[in-house]
């Protein structure tokens, strides 16, 4: 049975959450549909201007990402903690930013005198955008309509652009989220699209090794990504440590699976061994981030502890936890 989204996300149990959006049309979201002629794309720069609009907006972070031809992956950080710092004025600009403001909160905006009304529609409506600017949904939201309603104007046409629901997965713990983020990075390649992470477009690796080859920080390209701040982090980024993380996914891409096209050719990296994490089951679990029905991913005590919390007996791919713990 398909559970309600707030049922499944919860800040409590993880930040970390894994989405993927997917087209329903024959028509590509991007790349070149082989029937028609027709170049689709410039849409994934769509997609990736999008998500950096959204991470100034909302309180929500990138992690990864990845625009393929007829889908994209992006794994999110959710950080509702800071939007405690945001006054009214704050959560109005950044709504606005996001909708067409009406005459209350242009009113507001310009510091104009406040009829009693615009005063309780703001008092009733701030609460509600602010806990909308914590939401996943609301971000899924905000990205897939957005998009729709680009690519339905190209097309000259009206109706569904994307499947009915965003697909989502939990993050239970570190390992699940290196993981998926190497998965995530890895798509391109595993699909022949690309043969090196520095060559897979649209790809939140690539950012990352542009950034460094560059050796700067460019405020319109990189920083919107959340950081890799290293193994003992305490701060908001991630905590991995971005050199290994580099390595790790060189090492991974270089694995030959049976159910991926596409590889690299081999070598360990350090982070295997800090998340004690076993190679062969390491690589097991590339294969099952792309399944729509492993809605949680995480050791099997984890997701056992999730399943009792919102009353289900089981989550579908619960055997499938092993890939993250040790035998």
């Amino acid at each position: 049975m398909t559970q309600a989204r707030t049922r499944l996300v919860s800040v409590e149990e993880t930040p970390y959450y894994h989405c993927i959006g997917r087209c329903v049309r024959r028509a590509f979201l991007c790349g070149t549909d082989e029937f028609s002629g027709q170049n689709y794309e410039h849409r994934r720069q769509w997609v990736v201007n999008r998500l950096k609009t959204l991470t100034q907006v909302f309180a929500i972070n990138v992690c990864s990402y990845a625009v393929m031809s007829n889908h994209y992956h992006v794994v999110l950080k959710l950080s509702p903690a800071s939007a405690n710092d945001w006054i009214d004025r704050d959560i109005v600009d950044r709504w606005v930013k996001l909708f067409s403001g009406n005459e209350h909160t242009r009113a507001y905006l310009s510091d104009e005198p406040l009829a009693e009304a615009n005063k309780d529609y703001l008092t009733n409506q701030i609460p509600v955008w602010k806990e909308r600017l914590t939401s996943i949904s609301w971000f899924m939201r905000c990205l897939n309509e957005y998009i729709a309603r680009k690519a339905n104007h190209e097309d000259n046409c009206t109706g569904h652009f994307w499947e009915g629901r965003f697909k989502s997965q939990a993050l239970l713990d570190e390992a699940a989220l290196v993981a998926c983020m190497a998965y995530v990075d890895l798509n391109p390649i595993r699909a022949k699209m690309a043969t090196s992470p520095e060559q897979s477009d649209y790809t939140s690796i690539q950012e990352r090794i542009k950034q460094l080859l560059h050796n700067k920080q460019d405020s319109n390209n990189q920083a919107w990504l959340l950081p890799m701040e290293g193994q003992t982090n305490e701060g908001s980024g991630l905590p991995l440590d971005l050199d290994n993380y580099y390595a790790l996914v060189d090492w991974t891409g270089r694995a030959q699976l049976h159910n991926k096209r596409g590889s690299i050719p081999n070598q360990l990296s350090p982070i295997l061994n800090r998340l004690s994490i076993d190679e062969t089951r390491w690589l097991s679990s590339q294969k099952h981030f792309g399944n729509q029905y492993y809605r949680v991913i995480g050791t099997t005590r984890r997701v056992k502890a999730l399943a009792l919390r919102i009353g289900q007996g089981w989550f579908v791919g619960q055997g499938r936890a092993s890939p993250f713990e040790m035998g």
